[in-house]
């Protein structure tokens, strides 16, 4: 026989459900995820906090370093883009960072550093796909029509 839970002492009392203790008592039980990088461990959240997918959407087209900020200090801490771009972080090593940590947080192990970088890139090679790229100064300065040489 198995051992009840919070959830069931209180059903039984008549007390009203104490999801706090519930999701507690949860989380304790679920793995979790750890990293280190530039020195620090992260331990990931068994799943991905609320506030984390909403600000995610939120800044999709956000250029504002306080909005990514916000969004990284729920899973790694306060701070932590200043710290990694102290370290030198680029553009590409924060999205190889977000797409592990994501992938790891909903199950934990599922996913190395190299198959996300691997998705970074493949994602990237998608959004540059049919974007010819931009006519450099010498074959746009050809396409304009030559100057008669009089002035209006």
């Amino acid at each position: 026989m198995t051992e009840p839970t919070t959830e069931d002492l209180a059903e039984q009392s008549g007390r009203a459900a104490d999801f706090d203790a519930f999701f507690a008592e949860e989380s304790a039980t679920r793995p979790r995820q750890t990293l280190t990088l530039y020195g620090t461990e992260y331990t990931l959240p068994d799943s991905l906090p609320l506030m984390f997918t909403l600000q995610m959407e939120r800044i999709q087209n956000s250029s504002d370093p306080d909005d990514i900020r916000k969004m990284l200090a729920t899973l790694y801490g306060c701070n932590t883009l200043d710290d990694w771009a102290e370290h030198g972080m680029t553009d590409r090593q924060l999205s190889v960072v977000l797409i592990y940590s994501a992938a790891n947080i909903k199950t934990p192990n599922s996913t190395s550093m190299q198959r996300a970088a691997q998705l970074h890139d493949e994602q990237d090679a998608r959004k540059t796909e049919g974007k010819a790229p931009a006519p450099n100064r010498t074959a746009r300065r050809k396409k304009k029509r030559p100057s008669s040489g009089k002035r209006s």
